[in-house]
């Protein structure tokens, strides 16, 4: 159970292997539904409908950062469930809790997933099907839009918090924008549409890290603290920091109200 390894080691697929790379493969992976699928499926194998932690969507953004397949993590975790009903915990009717448990296999079927795959010759390319329609996608940028409006107008009605709600309402109105996008003619450019979201969470980011009081600061990374003390003894400085950034980002945009933005986590 090496987090350590998982959580920044993957890395390594995504700069060896193209196939494997968000940008290049969304039609044929399903990209898009890459968070929910793994929730779902995890949800499944550990029989509780749980929500899943902080900590989890962590390492789940890391896998997702280095390029691990959709279908490489849905078979590493069977393969850790597997390994955990035989070992005294899971003998003792433990539920398995963490995807901090799965790392190992995750990685392990990505590597053979790679290897599978060197050497091969490239399938003949059809024309791109859009996953979804575009009226889901300006559904998805309206829903954002007006909870980053609402956020914005809490903003507002807090002493010394005017400037955030400007921002926010400029990054909302960049939101909107972007349905002219979905108007235009021709074949929509995913990879396009997806950097711009990018910068536009970039910025939601920077907001919330800036404007974020002490005391909320101090209580999410006691929290991350917590949910971390169990791997920090196996993981490197480099890969700690990894999964600290992700954590941290998802708690302030929590604390804010507010939605990210990426395809990622369109569903």
């Amino acid at each position: 159970m090496r987090l350590a390894r998982a959580a920044l080691d993957v890395g390594h697929i995504k700069r060896t292997d193209r196939s494997v790379c968000p940008t290049k493969n969304m039609d044929s992976w399903n990209y898009f539904n890459y968070f929910t699928e793994i929730e779902d499926y995890f949800w499944k194998k550990r029989g509780a409908h749980l929500l899943v932690s902080p900590l989890d969507w962590a390492i789940m953004e890391t896998w997702q950062k280095a390029g691990v397949p959709l279908d490489a993590v849905l078979k590493g975790i069977d393969r850790a469930f597997e390994s955990y009903q035989r070992s005294r915990r899971g003998g003792a009717g433990k539920a398995l809790k963490s995807l901090a448990y799965c790392t190992d296999a995750v990685l392990e079927a990505a590597e053979e997933q790679l290897e599978a795959a060197a050497g091969s010759a490239p399938k003949n390319g059809k024309a791109a099907k859009e996953p979804f329609s575009r009226e889901e996608l300006k559904a998805f940028f309206a829903k954002n839009a007006a909870q980053i409006v609402g956020a914005a107008e809490r903003a507002g009605a807090t002493g010394g918090r005017a400037e955030l709600g400007a921002r926010l309402r400029e990054i909302a109105d960049s939101l909107g924008g972007m349905a002219v996008l979905l108007d235009a003619p021709g074949a929509l450019d995913l990879e396009d549409l997806e950097r711009r979201l990018t910068i536009l969470d970039d910025k939601l980011m920077a907001l919330t890290t800036s404007h974020a009081s002490e005391e909320t600061m101090l209580k999410i990374r006691r929290e991350m603290d917590g949910q971390l003390a169990a791997y920090r003894r196996k993981m490197k400085a480099e890969q700690i920091a990894l999964v600290e950034k992700q954590y941290l980002q998802k708690r302030l945009l929590q604390e804010f109200g507010l939605p990210r933005l990426s395809l990622y986590y369109f569903s």
